[in-house]
C-alpha cells in the first residue's frame, strides 16, 4: 500500500492501518464522535503523533474571518477529516478540500466509517505553497 512516489505515503498508510483497524472492531453504524475516539486511541497505540479536532484560523485576503477544526492534524502535516455516512458526497469532498486549502497543508485523507466497507480518499491540495 505504500507508494514512495506519493508525499507522505508511509503516513497516510499507517493513519488508513488505524481506520481499518477501527472499522473491523466496530463495523458501521455509530455516530462520527464514535469513530474520532477509537481512531484517537489506535492512533495512540500505535505511536502516531496527532491533535484532535485541530483548531485552524480562517482567513481571506489575509484577514482572520474566523476558526474551523480538522478532526485530526497528523504530524503536522496530514489533515484527517472523518465520516460517518452511507455515502460520500461531493460536500463531503469540497470540505476535505477546503481544509487543505485553508491551513496551506498538501496532504489530506477523507475517511468514512459508515458503508459497509470502509472508504478512504488521498487529497492533495493543488494550490500548497512552501
Amino acid at each position: 500500500m505504500v507508494d514512495e512516489k506519493y508525499k507522505y505515503s508511509k503516513l497516510t498508510e499507517a493513519i488508513i492501518a488505524c481506520a481499518m483497524e477501527v472499522h473491523k472492531i466496530l463495523g458501521n453504524g455509530f455516530q462520527e464522535v464514535i469513530y474520532q475516539r477509537a481512531l484517537e486511541m489506535e492512533m495512540t497505540l500505535r505511536g502516531i503523533n496527532f491533535s484532535r479536532e485541530h483548531e485552524m484560523p480562517i482567513y481571506y485576503k489575509d484577514k482572520h474571518i474566523g476558526t474551523r477544526r480538522v478532526d485530526f492534524l497528523v504530524e503536522n502535516v496530514v489533515s484527517v477529516e472523518l465520516k460517518a455516512v452511507i455515502n460520500l458526497e461531493n460536500v463531503h469532498l469540497a470540505q476535505a478540500i477546503n481544509y487543505l486549502e485553508a491551513y496551506n497543508l498538501e496532504i489530506g485523507l477523507l475517511i468514512n466509517f459508515g458503508a459497509k466497507s470502509l472508504m478512504f480518499k488521498r487529497l492533495t491540495n493543488s494550490k500548497f505553497k512552501l
